[in-house]
């Protein structure tokens, strides 16, 4: 046996599995369909540096190992988990020695948002300058995660998640594959297993492989038990330092704000059975208090505290239920972002009229010399007057200035 048959063999069936050509490529038709930028760029062997961002599975380290497989140029790839300055260095040597004799180097960098502001700086000579193609992957927002300037310098392609179709083809692909797939094996599974698998896999190619394989290892006829314990196994969608963490927290509180108490318990059992801290959601909550209810009720600024101080001491999973009833609180709650709109609107006079001085009859004056500068004078103490005194607090230039809506 091969080293290269040992490797095969001993891979997992999602990497086994990866296609090899173009026209093997299931799903991206938007991104790498007949006619698309993409694809006759890579037919060409024509390739501009480029990003390509997507979920998990949806592709798009698949795409760089087939511009590999069809590329003349030098293809060099690297894990930005795994890899720095050091190994970026001895890239740029081989690039240099491969322009001196007219090839072209290409570098596909997995995961490339994970490399900090300095690395990802020392790429960009190298980029505007040609002497490499830069291939980047990543499953964050690159407008976020990837530096400006090398950004700018780069086409950005957006692989979505693959539907139930294609997911399910590349099921019965690796079912019937002998060589490099199940097909070899005895393993049986029925349309309505691959279709409850095909859903469960949530656009995610990688994840559909693995839990395959894995229920394959439980028994060779895959029922809808096996597929359900396999899907155990793997995670939940639910990075708490990714794009999907401030999209999930975001829906909480829309769903919130738009008095949906099923769609925010939803979001809510997404944050906490994937992991999220309790304490930050309880804080989120104490925020949406006050900005999206305020006056309206403002007992639900301490049902947000409560929770807060309940999720402290109690922590998961017990505090579970605390979140629940403060969350259907909140949506439940009479709304007004008046407080929200008011305050933005004194801060902006803040901001463009800078430090005002402060009316000389509502100053301190602690001291002689305060009072005969005339520090306070003219002040109508409010309980003297049944708080129906006229006077200003304003700085004279905002005089009669009205923040709140009544």
């Amino acid at each position: 046996m091969t080293e290269n048959t040992q490797k095969t063999e001993y891979a997992p069936l999602a990497d086994r599995m990866r296609p090899e050509k173009l026209e093997d490529f299931l799903g991206q038709e938007e991104v790498v369909g007949a006619g698309k930028m993409l694809r006759r760029a890579i037919e060409a062997d024509r390739l501009p540096s480029m990003i390509f961002w997507g979920p998990p599975g949806t592709g798009k380290t698949t795409l760089a190992s087939i511009i590999a497989r069809q590329t003349r140029a030098e293809f060099l790839r690297i894990s930005a988990v795994t890899s720095g300055m050091k190994e970026l260095r001895q890239i740029m040597s081989e690039a240099k020695a491969n322009k001196i004799e007219d090839k072209k180097t290409i570098l596909f960098i997995d995961e490339i948002h994970r490399w900090n502001k300095s690395q990802q700086d020392a790429l960009l000579p190298h980029v505007e300058n040609g002497l490499i193609v830069l291939i980047g992957a990543t499953t964050e927002n690159p407008s976020f995660e990837v530096r400006g300037a090398l950004l700018s310098r780069c086409r950005v392609f957006v692989l979505q998640r693959l539907d139930e179709i294609h997911i399910a083809v590349i099921i019965k692909k690796a079912l019937l594959d002998k060589e490099r797939g199940l097909g070899g094996s005895n393993v049986k599974i029925g349309e309505k297993e691959i279709k409850l698998l095909s859903g469960m896999a949530n656009g995610d190619a990688r994840t559909a492989l693995n839990i395959l394989e894995y229920a394959s290892t439980i028994s060779d006829t895959i029922t809808a038990d096996e597929i359900k314990e396999a899907f155990q196994k793997s995670h939940l969608l639910y990075d708490k330092d990714g794009e999907e963490h401030y999209n999930i927290i975001s829906a909480l509180h829309k769903s919130m704000r738009g008095s949906d108490a099923d769609a925010a318990l939803y979001w809510l059992a997404r944050m906490l059975e994937a992991g999220e801290d309790p304490l930050y959601v309880a804080r989120r909550l104490v925020r949406f208090a006050s900005e999206d209810i305020g006056l309206a009720n403002s007992r639900a600024l301490e049902q947000a505290v409560s929770a807060y101080n309940a999720c402290h001491f109690m922590g998961m999973p017990e505090c579970n239920v605390v979140l629940a009833q403060a969350v259907v609180y909140m949506a439940k709650c009479k709304k007004s972002n008046d407080l929200y709109i008011a305050y933005g609107k004194a801060a902006r006079d803040v901001k463009e009229h800078g430090n005002l001085p402060v009316p000389i009859h509502i100053r301190n004056a602690p001291t002689a010399l305060m009072k005969e500068l005339g520090y306070g004078k003219d002040y109508k103490y409010s309980p003297d007057h049944g708080y129906r005194e006229k006077q200003e607090y304003l700085p004279e230039k905002i005089k009669g200035r009205k923040y709140l809506r009544s």
